[in-house]
């Protein structure tokens, strides 16, 4: 009975303290994701650049959520004095299992200082390519063109080799005709290029060229290439494919396949 005396003093003593402080976590993790909406959208109002912005409110949770947790700890009368230095002191062991984690934020902070990629460009990293939806603290998020997500580490693509395919404004195009052995090539050229004249998508500056690239086993290959704006990059590529299949059609010319010629001998005498 004693016993469970001291247990009801001691309910009734910190009850209220124990409750105030659970009220205090529940409100402030509501709180601090209030606070960083708030933060997104001011940092949207400023033109601030889409991908510090995952960035910062995915750091600036993080460090929120400790603040609360440690002043709840507080609250609850667990000797902070004792537990900072029990923090400190397991910080170096912490940091040495983290290390590919403290990594990742290294190099999240050196994609955004140095820019190689923005949210919304289309990039190839570690073998993976798509549309950057995010950079967060410790990862950036991919999009591919048929929806799946792709999430890389920072320190893994801050260092290796990025491929970015939309960040300059322009971009080359490249074709590979082929046409039958006997086609008249400046023909076959001239086509090309009223193909090329008629398409206000490809531009006159860079010259786009037209040359006979190859002499192949079954074909005359011809080599395009012209440039157009990245927008219009893969739509330009698949039209022009038609075009150049249609107008060699109505002109007769033969588009080759692959064939081999056989000749047998007569072994009988």
């Amino acid at each position: 009975m004693e016993r469970l005396d001291q247990v009801y003093v001691w309910l009734i003593n910190n009850g209220i303290r124990f409750f105030g402080a659970i009220i205090f976590l529940i409100v402030g993790f509501w709180l601090s994701k209030f606070l960083l909406k708030q933060l997104g959208k001011i940092l949207k109002k400023r033109n601030i650049d889409p991908g510090l912005i995952t960035f910062l409110r995915s750091f600036s949770g993080i460090a929120l959520k400790i603040v609360i947790i440690i002043s709840v700890m507080g609250m609850v009368g667990i000797e902070m004095t004792s537990f900072i230095a029990v923090l400190g002191a397991a910080g170096l062991a912490i940091g040495l299992a983290f290390q590919g984690s403290l990594a990742n934020i290294a190099g999240g902070v050196m994609i955004l200082l140095f820019k190689p990629f923005r949210v919304g460009d289309f990039i190839d990293a570690q073998g993976s390519s798509g549309t950057v939806d995010e950079i967060q603290i410790f990862h950036t998020i991919l999009k591919t063109p048929d929806n799946k997500v792709i999430v890389i580490p920072n320190a893994s693509i801050s260092n290796n080799t990025i491929t970015n395919f939309t960040k300059q404004n322009i971009r080359r195009l490249e074709w590979k005709f082929s046409v039958a052995y006997g086609t008249n090539f400046k023909t076959a050229r001239d086509i090309i290029e009223n193909c090329i004249k008629e398409d206000t998508r490809i531009l006159a500056e860079p010259e786009y060229f037209i040359g006979l690239s190859e002499m192949a086993d079954s074909s005359v290959n011809i080599l395009v290439r012209a440039w157009s704006s990245t927008q219009d990059f893969w739509n330009v590529f698949f039209d022009f494919n038609e075009k150049i299949y249609n107008a060699f059609n109505e002109n007769e010319i033969q588009i080759p396949f692959p064939q081999l010629d056989v000749h047998l001998k007569n072994q009988n005498k």
